[in-house]
């Protein structure tokens, strides 16, 4: 990107988005955005109270039938327009994304274009909604399914992703038939707002997607209000576990996606450069703030000491700085808190007894002495009992845990509470399936380091890294957001027999 930096005293107050336009927050309640890259407030998000949620439900409740009515056809066209105005505006977006999370402008940009394959998959609604049709199930009888939007459905959304994830809901949210609530994290709402807008201009009718702006107070209020018939989510375990028990109590239909502790198994016959370059970009990409991210590498046998060799000298030599700069590999963390907590586990590791090859504890990026800014960190001789290898770090900090074989591997990437992802890099086919197979994990990968599915398939975890019954986005996203709904139907001839007081058949 290589564009001058905002350098800008000025702080933005960052509205709602309800019922197609801007709306100033009135609860008197702000939270700080930072650019992380020089650690200042850059912008004022309004924080909703009570009566802003019911207020955003209110609207999303009223433009619900008329966009449930409208054909799929119709709101397929709708999606269409904004796909194309959303890759025309994809630099505008991934600058915000890099303003206010600090990844870097290319995996912005990168995360502009999973989130657009969704949007891309959603556009053949009119196809992935067509039902069943039995004729005859009984004498004159015929029998059908449809599957119908649900209603008012609410999107509550990471930092990590501002603009991807909520794209991993509302598309196909939309293309249902449901009116759409967002909720995006309040550490970076720009995004949420530009996508908004498109939507608009796309000629989405106002009230069908809103941007509520928020913390706690937004999120409980959209689990408990009774208008809201389902709720998505991506966030860590605590939470999941919150909004799942929370909005299920309340009796909403709710997938919430946890954290992760995602292995990468390297067996003694792998490519070694190759998986040295999938751990680099899976452990320290988007400076490790992914739910996707590869924390643990999993050394088999003897490949242990070339692996640590190699990685030290490359984490050693990471390319850390702001995110405009074509030649940063990794930017900061998100916030200051977020630095202080990623700290403290490797300061956690270090007295834990686990051997910390490289320390990015005090890096500095030059220019950028306030920003928030980790270098990257390498642990050897992580074990299994340490808290660094059972929480997620959510951080540059990649952890290499050594077992003897393969058993051994497949036994530790099973035994870890969080279920999300794993691969495993080896020229064997043989061990390569059976991985596959005996994984306990939502998402394997080989010889593939963040085993994301496209579209078309549906991403979701195993164990803590996922409550509920669904994964996210493709087919299991809409039966997610659509119910099935059985019609069974008889037109009489000739005379009425009378009535009947068995159990119908189809005898």
């Amino acid at each position: 990107m290589n564009k001058p930096l905002d350098m800008a005293t000025q702080v933005k107050d960052i509205p709602h988005f309800v019922n197609g336009r801007e709306v100033t927050g009135t609860s008197g309640r702000t939270g700080d955005v930072f650019n992380p890259a020089f650690g200042r407030v850059t912008g004022k998000v309004g924080l909703a109270s009570p009566a802003e949620v019911d207020a955003v439900v209110q609207a999303a409740k009223k433009a619900f039938p008329g966009w449930a009515a409208t054909p799929p056809i119709k709101r397929a066209r709708v999606l269409f327009r904004f796909r194309e105005l959303a890759e025309q505006h994809q630099d505008e977006i991934a600058a915000a994304i890099t303003a206010e999370h600090g990844k870097v402008f290319s995996d912005a940009k990168g995360e502009m274009t999973r989130g657009l394959e969704v949007v891309e998959f959603a556009c053949g609604i009119p196809q992935l909604l067509k039902g069943e049709y039995t004729e005859q199930i009984g004498s004159g009888i015929d029998s059908w399914s449809v599957r119908q939007p649900l209603g008012v459905v609410a999107g509550i959304t990471p930092f990590n992703f501002p603009a991807m994830v909520p794209m991993w809901m509302f598309p196909v949210a939309l293309a249902c038939g449901n009116a759409f609530i967002l909720k995006p994290s309040e550490r970076d709402p720009s995004a949420s707002l530009l996508l908004a807008k498109l939507l608009k201009e796309a000629g989405l009718p106002d009230g069908v997607f809103n941007v509520l702006q928020g913390d706690k107070v937004a999120v409980d209020g959209l689990l408990t209000h009774p208008d809201v018939a389902a709720v998505s989510f991506v966030g860590s375990t605590p939470i999941a576990k919150y909004i799942y028990e929370t909005g299920a109590k309340h009796g909403k239909r709710v997938q919430a996606l946890g954290g992760a502790k995602n292995h990468l198994v390297v067996m003694p016959d792998a490519d070694l450069d190759q998986a040295v370059d999938a751990l680099m970009g899976a452990a320290y990409g988007s400076a490790g703030e992914r739910c996707m991210a590869i924390s643990v590498g999993v050394a088999v046998g003897d490949v242990g000491d070339k692996l640590v060799e190699r990685l030290q000298q490359r984490v050693k030599t990471l390319k850390i700085g702001v995110g405009t700069d074509d030649s940063s590999e990794m930017g900061p963390l998100v916030t200051g808190q977020h630095l202080s907590k990623v700290k403290g586990y490797v300061d956690q590791g270090v007295s834990e007894g686990a051997k910390l090859v490289v320390d990015g504890r005090g890096f500095k990026a030059a220019g950028c002495e306030d920003g928030f800014f980790l270098g990257g960190c390498l642990f050897d001789d992580v074990k299994p009992g340490m808290t660094i290898y059972r929480e997620e770090i959510f951080g540059p900090v990649l952890s290499i845990v050594r077992v003897p074989d393969f058993d051994a591997a497949m036994q530790l990437v099973n035994g870890h509470e969080y279920g999300n992802g794993t691969s495993i890099f080896t020229r064997d086919g043989d061990a390569a399936r059976e991985f596959t197979m005996r994984a306990q994990i939502g998402m394997v990968g080989v010889n593939v380091p963040i085993p994301v599915p496209a579209a078309f398939h549906s991403f979701g975890g195993w164990k803590a890294s996922l409550f509920g019954d669904h994964h996210m986005y493709g087919p299991e996203g809409v039966r997610f957001f659509t119910r099935m709904k059985t019609i069974t139907q008889r037109w009489p001839t000739g005379i009425r027999a009378g009535a009947e007081f068995m159990m119908p058949t189809t005898k």
